[in-house]
Order: C-alpha cells, then sequence, then structure tokens
C-alpha cells in the first residue's frame, strides 16, 4: 500500500504484498466477507497454493492488512505539513484540515480499512479485532500529544483528557466514515469535520478569552 492511505497504491513486488495489496483495496471496496481467497488470488495474481504458503487463512491475511494499513498511515500522517506549526492547538486543527483534503475518489478510497473490517469482524475474529483497535487507536495516540501540549498553553483544566479528545476525533471521522457509505458521498464527512473544528476551536478559544502568548 502506498504511504498515502487514502489513494490506490503501486505494487511492491512479491506475492505476500500483493495480497496484502489485494486484500486492502477488496476489503475497503466490498467488505471483509464478501471478499473471497479465490478473488484475492486473481487480484494479486497468485495460485491459492501461494496464499497458503503466505498466509495460513483469510483471517490472517486481514491482520497482516490491517498492521500495513497502519504502518503506511503512520509514516504519512507523520510526514503531513501541520507537525511544522509552532501552537499546538494549530497542528490539531491543520490535522482536521488535512483530513478534508483526503476526502477525494470514490467513498472506498477515503474511508478507512480498520474501520471498514472491525465492524463486520468485532465479534468473530478477536486477532483483527485486536488490529483494528490498535490502527484507529495509533492516529488517536498521534494526535494526543499536541492536545496535551495545547492545553498546557491554553491553560485548560477541565474533566475530560487529552487522550478522551484524541480518541473523540476519531469516534467522529469512523462516524462520518460510515454515512458516507450509507449515502454514497463524501459531504458529510467534510461537515462532520467542520463540526469537529468547530468544537476543538470553542475548547481551547471561547469567545472573549485572550491566547495565552499572543497579543
Amino acid at each position: 500500500m502506498n504511504p498515502h492511505p487514502d489513494e490506490p497504491s503501486p505494487p511492491r513486488g512479491g506475492a505476500r504484498n500483493r495480497l496484502i495489496e489485494a486484500a486492502t483495496s477488496t476489503i475497503r471496496e466490498k467488505g471483509y466477507a464478501a471478499t473471497s481467497v479465490d478473488e484475492l488470488c486473481a487480484r494479486a495474481g497468485v495460485t491459492k497454493g501461494a496464499f497458503f504458503h503466505h498466509f495460513p487463512s483469510k483471517g490472517s491475511l486481514g491482520v497482516s492488512a490491517v498492521d500495513r494499513w497502519s504502518e503506511d498511515s503512520e509514516a504519512f500522517f507523520a510526514a503531513a505539513p501541520y507537525h511544522q506549526l509552532d501552537d499546538p492547538l494549530d497542528r490539531i486543527l491543520g490535522y482536521l484540515d488535512f483530513r478534508k483534503t483526503l476526502l477525494q475518489g470514490s467513498v472506498a478510497e477515503f474511508t478507512c480499512l480498520a474501520g471498514t473490517m472491525v465492524q463486520e469482524v468485532y465479534a468473530t475474529h478477536p486477532d483483527i479485532r485486536r488490529a483494528c483497535d490498535a490502527s484507529i487507536g495509533g492516529n488517536a495516540d498521534a494526535l494526543e500529544s499536541d492536545i496535551a501540549d495545547a492545553m498546557k498553553r491554553y491553560r485548560i483544566r477541565a474533566s475530560w483528557t487529552a487522550a478522551s479528545l484524541a480518541l473523540h476525533t476519531q469516534v467522529v471521522l469512523q462516524g462520518a466514515f460510515i454515512l458516507a457509505k450509507a449515502k454514497g458521498e463524501a459531504a458529510v464527512v467534510e461537515a462532520s469535520i467542520d463540526h469537529l473544528r468547530r468544537y476543538v476551536e470553542l475548547l481551547f478559544r471561547p469567545p472573549g478569552t485572550t491566547v495565552p502568548g499572543k497579543s
């Protein structure tokens, strides 16, 4: 999979990698249950024997696909330009703005592999569920330090925590992706990100307040 988690990826070569990429794209398009081993083999251009040489089951391939998705997503977001902003709140808002720029192509191309899979398999494939939890949680973890720094800079003392707000951002995004699938378009995701952005601004910059360190 390409380091850009929301665009089609060039093949990396090798049967194992081709199977992982075939699983990533096919599951995003059709879901886990509707994706067969035969289809994955055909899409990856490998034999069924090659499939079972690398993966004992479709479930083990699912875990590997989510793990690869997590690795590539982490690298992709780590290189995003909003990290260069000085104010941690601007970095949080920059992250949300950056997520909007990724809403390109079909619904399958901009929604999340981990979110797609866990909705189907959370009760039947605990290994995939754990991988999806780690993937979505990893996105929250990457944002948590900026939220903690913003809470210090803006002298926020509240019952909520940096960890809870970081996870809430993923709740909004994943919920918006579900609605995008129901509606067949990205507009609901854009609107949800806009609402989340306004909410975050109100938490840190309520009307009439002075920003610490700024005139």
